[in-house]
C-alpha cells in the first residue's frame, strides 16, 4: 500500500484545514442546505472559491447519506489522497531536532486521529505508520484529527523495527513508551535531542522487536490503581512533556 488514504474529509475543522493547508488538491466541497450560517462555514466557502474548488449545496439528507462519519457537521470534501512522506526526509526535515511520533500498530481510527491531533499541537515534525496491520487515514481519522492530517507529514514503512534502526543510523534517539520502562518520561535526558517517540498498539503495547530497537524505554508514573492509560492519553502527556522541555532548551 503506497497511499495513506484520506480521499473523503468530513467535519468543519478538517475541511477548513484541507483547504487552508493546500498540501493536496481538493476536488469538491459539499455544504448542507439549511445549516446555521456560522463563520467557519463561510470561511470554508471562501477558501474553496479562492482555490477554485467547486462548492455544491445539497440537502442535509443527501450529505449525511454520503458521509462516512456519524456527524459530518454539514460539510464534506473529496480530495486527492494524502501524500506519503519519505522517512529519510522526516529524519532531516527540521534542522537539528526532528521530533517524530512512531506508532506501532494503532488500530482504532479514533485513536489515530487523536494521536495526530496531539502530535500537531505539540510540534511533532512527522509521524510514522506501518503499511500493514494498522489504521490509516479514513474519514473517521480525518475528522478526529481536526485537520492535523494536513499539517503533520506521515511516512509509511514496511516494518517499525526496521524504521527505528534507520532512524538510529541518522542520529535520532528512539524512545519507547513502556509501563515497565526504567526512566520516567519527566526525566527523559534526550528530550531536547533529535527524537522519535514510539507508542505501541492498544492493549498489546510495543512489540518485542520494536521495544528492543528503542534505545530508551520511558514510563509515565501513575498514582492510581488502574495502572495504564489509553494510547492517545499517554501520547498527549509524553508529547507535551517533550515540547515543554524543548521550549526551555
Amino acid at each position: 500500500m503506497r497511499e495513506l488514504g484520506g480521499e473523503q474529509v468530513e467535519g468543519r475543522q478538517a475541511v477548513r484545514e484541507l483547504l487552508a493547508a493546500g498540501r493536496r488538491r481538493a476536488r469538491e466541497v459539499w455544504l448542507a442546505q439549511g445549516v446555521e450560517d456560522v463563520a467557519i462555514l463561510r470561511e470554508i466557502g471562501e477558501l474553496a472559491t479562492a482555490a477554485r474548488v467547486p462548492v455544491r449545496h445539497v440537502s442535509r439528507a443527501r450529505l449525511d447519506g454520503a458521509a462516512r462519519t456519524d456527524a459530518p457537521q454539514g460539510v464534506l470534501a473529496t480530495a486527492d489522497p494524502l501524500p506519503v512522506a519519505d522517512l529519510a526526509a522526516l529524519a532531516s526535515a527540521t534542522p537539528g531536532r526532528p521530533f517524530l511520533l512512531v506508532l506501532d500498530g494503532v488500530l482504532d481510527p479514533h485513536n489515530l486521529g487523536a494521536l495526530l491531533r496531539t502530535a500537531e499541537a505539540a510540534g511533532v515534525t512527522g509521524a510514522v505508520l506501518p503499511r500493514r496491520r494498522a489504521a490509516h487515514v479514513t474519514a473517521v481519522v480525518a475528522k478526529a484529527a481536526a485537520g492535523a492530517i494536513e499539517r503533520v507529514p506521515i511516512a509509511l514503512v514496511a516494518g517499525i523495527a526496521g524504521a527505528l534502526q534507520d532512524l538510529r543510523g541518522k542520529g535520532i534517539w528512539t524512545v519507547g513508551l513502556d509501563p515497565a520502562g526504567t526512566t520516567s518520561v519527566f526525566d527523559l535526558a534526550v528530550a531536547t535531542e533529535p527524537l522519535a517517540l514510539v507508542l505501541g498498539s492498544e492493549g498489546r503495547g510495543l512489540a518485542r522487536l520494536v521495544a528492543d530497537r528503542c534505545e530508551v524505554r520511558a514510563r509515565i508514573p501513575l498514582a492510581g490503581s488502574i495502572g495504564s492509560l489509553n494510547v492517545a492519553a499517554a501520547a498527549a502527556i509524553s508529547c507535551f512533556e517533550v515540547a515543554r522541555r524543548r521550549a526551555g532548551a
